[in-house]
């Protein structure tokens, strides 16, 4: 079974992220949205949120989501993950993502990471830049699910 994972803190998800998930979905036979929980990091929507905005934007059973805290090669070993998807905005996103590859061999050399670039008609939008569009009233229509929209404007009241 070929099995993929696409981590990250989707803090919200956003149109970027679920096209990623979608084009991604289609080429394994399993594949999980692993939704991370960082101490390092905080987050507007606590983890069970986060999750749950995902399933709901998604509602796609061919597509499993799942949480975890601590390193991404770990819960792939333990998940029998082959593969770590990466999603690519733009040029810059690439050293970064790069060098998370590298390490991530580094600690399993039996896990592969593939990137894959966005839509080029979303390759701007950000999780941090939705939030601050959503905190002073912008519209996000097109740029994240209409739930996670409705949720942002919820926590923004």
């Amino acid at each position: 079974m070929r099995h993929a994972i696409f981590p990250g803190s989707f803090d919200p998800v956003t149109s970027g992220h679920i096209d990623v998930i979608k084009r991604c979905s289609k080429q394994f036979d399993k594949f999980t949205v692993l939704v991370a929980n960082s101490t390092s990091k905080k987050y507007l929507f606590s983890l069970d949120e986060r999750v749950a905005l995902i399933k709901e934007a998604l509602s796609n059973d061919q597509v499993h989501v799942d949480s975890f805290s601590g390193l991404t090669v770990d819960y792939a070993k333990s998940n029998k993950a082959h593969c770590i998807i990466r999603g690519l905005r733009a040029v810059a996103d690439f050293e970064y993502e790069l060098a998370m590859a590298r390490m991530n061999k580094n600690l399993s050399e039996n896990i592969e990471t593939m990137m894959i670039f966005s839509d080029p008609k979303l390759n701007f939008v950000s999780s941090s830049m939705i939030k601050e569009v959503a905190k002073l009233g912008g519209s996000l229509k097109g740029l994240v699910p209409v739930n996670v929209s409705e949720a942002l404007k919820s926590k923004f009241k």
